[in-house]
């Protein structure tokens, strides 16, 4: 019987840890925070998108985009989905957004715990670990209150994206004193700051916008949906989706810009005959009153008066409403982070460092992101899943082959 380290006991650990111990080995869980979970059971505003049944390579980033597919492939959604039934789970079909039905993020961490106890998993709350050594292929990890051996260890410690304590990234750390290449982590699924001085005057508007990121002024990425106003700039899920090639182009150095389509329903070769039919049916208004009926009277304003500024014609700004990003918010308000250990580093099949034998990696702690829809957690689950599994000596390409040994 093997021994197993987690070194966090978040999303990916504690699934980690479940697999490990089905696997047979002995298990223990080193978290440093006063209970396990606590960012999986605030996830989703507390309620906690479990996955996505649509799966698009696009949906995962990072260095190498395809080094997430094999242990997605391994441990799939329909995987995951059998998983958490199993535990007790009862899942939720919104739109191919996965929930659990009742509601709360916490129930899929109580879940997680208590089949990992009932397991014999050992969970050691507020112990952090410190360092990391390797001897004659027996692992030492070391806290500031005890030291603990084992024949393999996972580092799944989340990244510093996160309100709660404890989110401070420290795995990254334990991982580059072994000699593991860190891509800079940055915050990802969060909002820009802009140049201007006019937001206070949209801020708290919610409205339909395609939003596309320049860099360098050549287009790059684009998403759409509800966009909102702030007064520090702009924010809202198509924001989240593009955010982390912004903040990755300013960190470095590259001018980041956005265009706003404020009616992506409409062609723009449509658009000047659509505005020219609103003049025609309503001769006796001015371009304000033109506006109203479409958008929020906030935003309409901030229209009228940036387009006598700059001299622009009001219609094309409805289509392309320049913003020059400036910045973002920080870690404590981003979702994920981009960046992360380089992912040439580990073999993406088994989640094993390719430069320390019986060092696994699991979760955000990877160069891997994803957009937001379930797919971070996702990756938790097929990670962590994975590493258990193979941590444990059990060989194979799948979960059930895994399941099965």
């Amino acid at each position: 019987m093997s021994d197993v380290i987690i070194v966090g006991g978040g999303a990916s650990g504690l699934i980690a840890s479940v697999m490990a111990a089905r696997a047979g080995a002995r298990v223990t869980v080193l978290e440093q925070n006063d209970k396990p979970g606590k960012k999986l059971s605030a996830t989703g505003n507390g309620k906690c998108n479990l996955t996505n049944l649509s799966q698009k390579p696009e949906d995962y980033r990072g260095s190498d985009p395809e080094f997430s597919s094999f242990a997605r492939k391994a441990f799939s959604v329909s995987d995951t989905l059998d998983f958490f039934t199993e535990l007790g789970l009862c899942p939720v079909n919104k739109n191919n957004y996965i929930y659990p039905r009742s509601g709360q993020a916490s129930s899929v961490t109580e879940l997680l715990c208590m089949e990992a106890v009932r397991l014999g998993v050992k969970i050691k709350t507020n112990e952090k670990a410190t360092e990391l050594h390797q001897k004659k292929g027996k692992w030492t990890v070391l806290t500031k209150t005890w030291h603990y051996e084992a024949d393999a260890v996972i580092l799944s410690g989340g990244s510093s994206a996160s309100a709660i304590a404890g989110s401070d990234g420290s795995c990254y750390q334990l991982a580059a004193a072994l000699g593991h290449k860190i891509i800079k982590p940055l915050p990802a699924l969060t909002a820009f700051k802009c140049s201007g001085s006019y937001f206070s005057g949209w801020a708290g508007v919610r409205t339909q916008a395609n939003v596309t990121l320049l860099i360098d002024g050549s287009p790059r990425h684009r998403a759409e949906g509800e966009v909102q106003l702030t007064e520090y700039g702009i924010s809202g899920i198509p924001v989240f989706q593009i955010s982390r090639y912004g903040i990755r182009s300013l960190y470095n150095k590259e001018k980041v810009s956005l265009s706003i389509d404020f009616m992506p329903e409409i062609h723009t070769s449509d658009l000047d005959r659509f505005w020219e039919n609103r003049k025609k049916r309503c001769p006796q208004k001015n371009e304000r009153e033109l506006l109203i009926g479409l958008f929020p009277e906030k935003l309409n304003k901030v229209i009228c008066n940036y387009s006598k500024k700059r001299h622009i014609e009001l219609p094309r700004l409805l289509k392309r409403f320049p913003l020059e990003v400036c910045g973002y918010l920080p870690y404590e308000q981003a979702q994920i982070c981009s960046g992360g250990v380089d992912t040439s580093e580990i073999d993406p099949h088994t989640m094993e460092s390719r430069l320390c034998p019986g060092l696994y990696f699991a979760g955000e702690l990877m160069d891997v992101d994803g957009t937001c829809g379930g797919y971070n957690l996702q990756w938790a689950w097929s990670s962590g899943a994975c590493a258990g599994l193979h941590s444990a000596g059990v060989t194979g390409s799948s979960y059930k082959q895994g399941e099965n040994i």
